[in-house]
């Protein structure tokens, strides 16, 4: 029997059979969540009821102590230890998702077309939150990038980490660029197995020296999956945390996430950074290592949280009803301070923007990156305390 697309305004979603039958769902194809592995954890020190769009924590930095060498003949008095404290700024999300139906469209699709919005929208939730934590990835990388390729710490950068480099200086960001390597280089009759996917391991070693953790989560592209098991390095043992099962390489040491969800910055994005004055970055694509819990993320109470209105006068009395959803949440980066906007919620667009003169801008359009800085500013002393590590590849 022929299908045909009702014309009529109110109701023009719908295929129609003139025998109508059941509607079914097509399964959602996106990228796979970030959202629900464990490098979201939980901070309680991110309070959700603050008065203003942002909110502070507050913590202890650690001693320098100075040790005296007492005396039983030099009356000098001794020097004391000094302490302080600091701060980090986080932001509140506010989202919404809504869509209305014409009450009498049913008559003729037999569907009501505000069930799909109700039953998918956990689905709707969850690859928002997943897109912000993509975008906060991204945010750090470009902000650490300006570091390390700028002089956003108010000198020329010297690049990014090393095996060498003091991991408290502000002038080496937090990244490790393999330049023209690729992250799993192709074999040679020299290059076998393991040894194809060392540029990882040297990375991760350069990036935390002699306070490596344990092991940490690598956000792989299909690509790099499929050189990792072409390499056959892939553990035939997993790791279960919760509901969700990781592959591993290296026994163990990095717990694989798989995502097609474009994870580096585009070449004009590249060509800002670049143009910073700094140690150029070579690599052309990202993966990210990431630590447990490098980023925190709490739910806010958001009012009204599910609305339904509905005008009866619409369409010649027919009407019209509306749902709107609503939520929000705080998500922020372990060791860092928001830099963007005090005075409005949080986009996507402004997780990974630049800052310029303390105004937010798109990378893109950076004038100047001698200028420019991140929208996320490290407030640890070491970069030990770090979780997120871009990692730029070719």
């Amino acid at each position: 029997m022929a299908n045909v697309t009702t014309n009529l305004p109110g109701a023009d979603q719908f295929v129609l059979q003139s025998t109508i039958g059941a509607y079914t769902d097509e399964a959602y194809t996106n990228a796979k969540k970030l959202t629900g592995t464990a490098i979201v954890g939980d901070n309680p020190m991110i309070s959700t009821d603050t008065e203003t769009f942002i909110g502070q924590m507050r913590w202890m930095k650690p001693l320098n102590p100075v040790v005296n060498n007492a005396s039983l003949t030099d009356a000098t008095d001794g020097q004391k230890t000094s302490y302080s404290s600091d701060y980090a700024t986080y932001v509140k999300a506010a989202r919404t998702h809504g869509a209305e139906k014409v009450n009498l469209q049913s008559l003729v699709t037999g569907q009501d077309g505000l069930a799909k919005i109700s039953r998918d929208f956990s689905e709707t939730r969850t690859q928002d939150e997943h897109n912000a934590l993509l975008s906060i990835l991204k945010g750090v990388a470009i902000s650490e990038a300006l570091l390390g390729a700028g002089n956003a710490s108010g000198q020329v950068g010297l690049g990014g980490q090393t095996f060498d480099n003091d991991p408290k200086s502000k002038r080496n960001g937090f990244y490790v660029d393999l330049g023209a390597s690729k992250s799993i280089v192709d074999a040679t009759s020299a290059i076998q197995g393991a040894a194809r996917a060392e540029n990882f391991l040297k990375a991760f070693g350069m990036a935390y020296k002699d306070y490596e953790p344990e092991f940490a989560y690598l956000v792989t592209s299909p690509e790099t999956m499929a050189s990792l098991r072409s390499a056959n390095l892939v553990d035939q043992t997993t790791v279960t945390e919760g509901s969700v099962t990781f592959t591993t390489i290296f026994g163990g040491k990095f717990r694989l996430i798989q995502t097609r969800a474009s994870q580096g910055m585009s070449t004009a994005e590249l060509a800002k950074v670049n143009g910073g004055g700094g140690v150029d970055i070579v690599g052309t694509k990202t993966s990210f290592i990431v630590l447990p819990g490098s980023l925190a993320m709490r739910s806010l109470a958001v009012p009204d949280a599910v609305e339904i209105t509905r005008d009866g006068n619409k369409y010649k009395g027919g009407g019209v009803t509306s749902i709107w959803y609503r939520w929000g949440f705080v998500m922020h980066p372990a060791g860092y301070s928001w830099a963007g906007s005090q005075e409005d919620f949080a986009s996507d667009a402004a997780y990974k923007s630049a800052i310029v003169a303390g105004t937010p801008t798109a990378l893109t359009a950076v004038a100047d990156a001698t200028t420019a800085s991140g929208t996320w500013t490290r407030k640890t002393d070491s970069v030990l305390s770090l979780g997120i590590l871009p990692v730029f590849h070719s």
